[in-house]
């Protein structure tokens, strides 16, 4: 099975935002928390420690790579339950991010979208970035229903020429 690519690619005066998007049939708390406690991230993402404010470190384990390794990740702005900010730095470069939550209203009241943004200054790893996002998300897709996990074989390389196509 290879899921369909939905990531897109906006120029920004800083350079480039690859944007994700994925809507649940929850409210907005339920997938925020989700995404910000610990226990709910280790489902699909990885499990969390230290003490999560603006202006703070924590670190985070990225469980489903290989060797499982913890990164340090600070968070710049936290808006429950709306909008995370965060950067990273690893052997893979740089990476600054935002999760993004708005619950529909009117006929859509309890719809919760949901858009990651990878803020990027060039498109040059983006072949593979924009696969793992789309996996990553997926996962959370999978814990929030309690299906099947997703085969990152699935996304990558599959995904890789859509993305690169972007730019």
């Amino acid at each position: 099975m290879t899921p369909t690519p939905t990531g897109r690619l906006v120029r920004t005066p800083a350079g480039f935002d690859l944007i994700l998007t994925r809507s649940y049939r929850a409210p907005v708390d339920d997938v925020w928390a989700s995404v910000t406690e610990s226990e709910r991230t280790a489902r699909w993402f990885g499990p969390w420690r230290g003490e999560a404010a603006p202006g703070r470190t924590v670190e985070v384990q990225m469980v489903f790579e290989e060797e499982a390794p913890w990164s340090s990740l600070l968070i710049e702005a936290c808006e429950p339950p709306h909008r995370l900010a965060a950067s990273t730095e690893d052997e893979a470069g740089s990476w600054s991010l935002e999760l993004l939550l708005a619950e529909g209203e009117a006929e859509n009241t309890g719809t919760t979208e949901l858009r990651l943004v990878h803020h990027l200054t060039s498109t040059e790893h983006l072949g593979s970035t924009g696969p793992g996002w789309e996996y990553y998300l997926d996962m959370l897709t999978a814990a929030r229903t309690d299906g099947d996990r997703p085969d990152f074989g699935d996304y990558y390389p599959a995904q890789k020429a859509y993305f690169e196509s972007l730019s």
